[in-house]
């Protein structure tokens, strides 16, 4: 589960390194606490990292599922799909807001995929146990 651990603390570092961005561009945009709005780049940035957040509370619990109940390499080469996937949103979305999809689709569906192989192979232990 060593490989599963180490995308797990990726994709924390990755969250985190998004935050820092929405602080700085908070910082460089003179955006106060507790505000969310006021400058177009402030704002992708927060709802980038927002949307990370959102997508990481299903993406972590399936990454270790579907490396515990399957196999933990097969799970941690689906896992890095969604931090690829994360990094084309945020590219993406920073520059242009409509070309996010890619990114999102690509995080998506490693999400979707992990999160199959996790339930097809709890479903597999039940039956052969």
């Amino acid at each position: 589960m060593e490989w599963v651990a180490i995308v797990t603390v990726l994709a924390l570092l990755q969250c985190a390194l998004f935050s820092f961005l929405v602080g700085r561009a908070r910082v460089k945009y003179q955006i106060r606490a507790p505000a969310v709005a006021g400058h177009e780049l402030f704002e992708r940035s927060h709802r980038i990292h927002a949307n990370t957040v959102e997508q990481l509370v299903l993406f972590l619990p399936a990454l270790w599922l579907c490396g515990w109940y399957l196999e933990p390499r097969a799970a941690a080469v689906v896992g890095s799909l969604f931090l690829i996937g994360r990094q084309l949103y945020f590219n993406h979305y920073l520059e242009q807001p409509r070309d996010r999809g890619t990114g999102f689709l690509l995080g998506f569906l490693a999400t979707l995929t992990l999160l199959l192989g996790a339930l097809g192979g709890a479903i597999s232990s039940l039956i052969l146990h």
